[in-house]
């Protein structure tokens, strides 16, 4: 695709020209005083605007100790600050040391230690888990602790500290029974805070605000110590960052702000898009430059970003990205009848890359809406031996129940497994504490016996208590039976692990161990979910004739301890697995963009806030965030237009035509940000139906397993 604009090619005796600036790039760098908005394009150059900004002012004379530059993680700000450094040598790059690059909570944590006087006095900073225990003690004092989660009323509460809401303004929405108890709970959190002289994350911002807006000679203090604001990721602010903003940059308004609208996508954790939207109405006579030659994508893939970008209905200024790179593969949407099919074949895909067209894992995502949609996935790289890693969650065979569902299989075909024996000894509770642990342990070392010898031998041992002997027993018992029925009367172990789940009462365990109902939920989708997985294993070992179901089991369970070895010790050279929002500012040369249905991407719940079926709230807005509609299906085209221009080289779009739902088969609809997408950007591929792995196929798997497991070691000599 050719640029309708060709860059500008900068006179290198401007001071500070780059020739490696476009035009667009040059006039935002060279931009004098008063406000500039720079709308930057997915793969524009954004950083790159920012630090020749910061080198310019620089170069102009504005000493670098009057600059401070804001963005949102560390990672972000080493980065910059690297790239500032890059720019300059010797004396000038000690100048720019002084520039202050930062985090938001960071600078506002500087902000407060310097203006203890004016705030009372030291202070301590509550992490997470202090947040949550003191969210937890205000419940039990309200008589509400078991019906709400502390976790989702303390992210109502982090909404409204964002949005710069005390509990009166807080919004009022019929039903909402959090909303109600979190309105309840945030004076009396802000007073427990006040009482310990502690603030909380949001307070390093907020708390900074407040106090430059009440106190007018703090305020002109911090003022005149910064001349000059650059705000990075710009769509990414909340009402409480707008605020510090204009408060520091004040009547010079000399702020620069980088971002893109097109990229906001963190509304459910109180970003606010308006802040860019509204830019030229809270810093008035704003200049507004936009970048939208693309660095990163090839020109069908930016194609596609376009034309589903072009159709939100809350933009302001229209962008439209442009490449000099020509050329390309065609964006592909893969069709599969189920889910299982679909995540098979982008399997195979990933191999074949690796494979035949030399790319690297680390080169490779596989991009979803929700963290429940990882599982197939995993499987099925798992089953071709591709190593991976898992962004934004917890793998999903590294979950707890799905460990300790496995753990009780392990246990049956090994009973020499001490791990998966401690690990399931007292899970359910079945009292067995550690002091009785300790003694098993005391009396096998003695006895030399194994550990499994001495809990199924309890009833010998002196000194146990009566409820130890009779949780000994019954756990000797449940594993008894479970190598009965695989060993003798050959029952599938998808079914022995379906019936020590009964036999248990693991579901009951799950429902009182979680903190709400909607967490229970998932957790034990989670064990349906490894139940399905040996199903269809040994379905498709028995459809081509591959062992029996027990040796199918035993090398499953060795792959899944080897994968896990093998991705801590090289976790550089892997396929990457992310939800859509953790992939944000990242990029890679394949793509894989899965499950392209209404009710996965857009969001059920932003389609309608009772569907709770369809996916898993992980991933997504949290169960606190009950706000829908026209603004919440604008937020997940935005993210889908993320997932498209996080791809350089190849992209592929995915979708089923069916799912599983409540155990019957449910027709899917298309995404309708596909249907945006014109049919000649777009190579359709019909896969079929998830069908026994062939020979060649089972062989090449083999290898790939063997290759993980490294050479084998040489035997000793006679």
């Amino acid at each position: 695709m050719s640029s309708k604009h060709p860059p500008r090619t900068p006179s290198r005796s401007a001071p500070g020209a780059d020739a490696r600036l476009n035009g667009p790039q040059q006039d935002a760098v060279e931009h004098g005083d008063g406000p500039l908005l720079v709308l930057a394009g997915a793969g524009s150059g954004k950083t790159r605007v920012i630090t020749h900004r910061i080198a310019r002012l620089v170069q102009r004379g504005v000493p670098a100790r009057a600059i401070v530059a804001l963005t949102f993680t560390n990672k972000a700000a080493r980065e910059m600050r690297e790239r500032v450094d890059a720019l300059f040598a010797g004396e000038h790059r000690a100048a720019t040391a002084a520039t202050t690059i930062s985090t938001f909570h960071a600078f506002g944590l500087a902000v407060l230690g310097r203006e203890r006087e004016a705030i009372g006095g030291r202070f301590t900073i509550f992490d997470q888990g202090d947040q949550t225990a003191l969210v937890k003690q205000l419940l039990r004092e309200e008589g509400a602790d078991r019906a709400y989660d502390a976790g989702a009323v303390l992210a109502r509460i982090s909404h409204a500290k964002n949005a710069f809401l005390a509990a009166e303004d807080m919004p009022e929405r019929d039903g909402d029974d959090y909303g109600e108890i979190a309105k309840l709970v945030l004076p009396r959190y802000q007073a427990a805070l006040k009482r310990y002289r502690a603030f909380d994350f949001d307070d390093l911002v907020c708390e900074v605000a407040s106090l430059w807006r009440d106190r007018d000679d703090v305020r002109a203090r911090w003022q005149s110590e910064y001349l000059y604001v650059l705000v990075d990721e710009y769509q990414d602010t909340n009402r409480a960052q707008l605020e510090m903003l204009r408060l520091l940059s004040g009547g010079r308004r000399n702020v620069c702000a980088v971002g893109d609208d097109d990229q906001a996508i963190y509304g459910w954790r109180g970003a606010d898009v308006r802040n860019i939207l509204d830019f030229e109405a809270h810093f008035e006579g704003a200049r507004v430059i936009k970048l939208e030659q693309n660095y990163r994508s090839r020109a069908p893939i930016l194609a596609v970003a376009n034309a589903v970008i072009s159709k939100r209905t809350d933009v302001k200024w229209r962008k439209v990205l442009f490449t000099e790179r020509p050329g390309g593969p065609t964006v592909r949407l893969a069709v599969a009848p189920t889910p299982e099919a679909e995540a098979s074949w982008v399997g195979r895909e990933v191999r074949r890359l690796i494979r035949e067209e030399g790319r690297r894992p680390r080169d490779i995502a596989v991009l979803y809406r929700s963290n429940g949609q990882s599982r197939l996935l995993e499987e099925a790289l798992r089953e071709g031996g591709v190593l991976h890693r898992v962004v934004g969650g917890a793998q999903f065979f590294e979950r707890k129940e799905v460990k300790d569902t496995l753990a009780y299989l392990k246990l049956a075909l090994n009973l020499s497994d001490e791990i998966a024996l401690r690990r399931i000894l007292n899970y359910p509770a079945r009292g067995i504490g550690e002091v009785t642990l300790e003694r098993l342990v005391a009396h096998a070392y003695s006895s030399g016996w194994t550990l499994w010898q001495a809990v199924d031998r309890a009833e010998a041992i002196d000194g146990l208590p009566s409820a130890a002997r009779d949780g000994c027993r019954a756990l000797a018992k449940v594993i008894a039976d479970a190598r009965r029925e695989m060993l003798v009367e050959k029952r599938m172990p998808s079914e022995v692990a379906r019936g020590i789940c009964e036999k248990v009462a693991f579901r009951a365990e799950i429902e009182t161990g979680s903190p709400a109902l909607d967490v229970a939920a998932k957790r034990w989708a989670n064990v349906e979910g490894v139940l399905g997985t040996l199903a269809r294993r040994e379905g498709k070992s028995v459809a081509a004739g591959q062992g029996d179901a027990l040796e199918g089991l035993a090398a499953f369970l060795q792959m899944l301890t080897l994968d896990v070895e093998r991705e801590a010790e090289d976790a550089g050279d892997v396929v990457t697995l992310s939800t859509l929002h953790g992939s944000k500012g990242l990029e890679y040369a394949a793509v894989f963009l899965v499950g392209c249905e209404e009710g996965y991407l857009p969001h059920a719940r932003t389609i309608d806030p009772r569907a709770t079926d369809v996916v898993d709230r992980a991933g997504g807005s949290p169960a606190s965030t009950p706000e829908t509609g026209a603004a919440d299906i604008e937020e997940e085209r935005r993210l889908f237009y993320v997932g498209v221009t996080r791809a350089k080289e190849n992209l592929v779009l995915s979708r089923a035509r069916s799912r599983v739902l409540r155990g019957k088969a449910v027709p899917r609809t298309p995404s309708r940000f596909l249907l945006d997408i014109p049919l000649e950007l777009l190579e359709e591929v019909a896969v079929k139906d998830d069908a026994p792995t062939s020979v060649s196929e089972a062989a090449a798997n083999v290898e790939a397993i063997l290759a993980m497991l490294g050479p084998a070691p040489s035997k000793p000599r006679a």
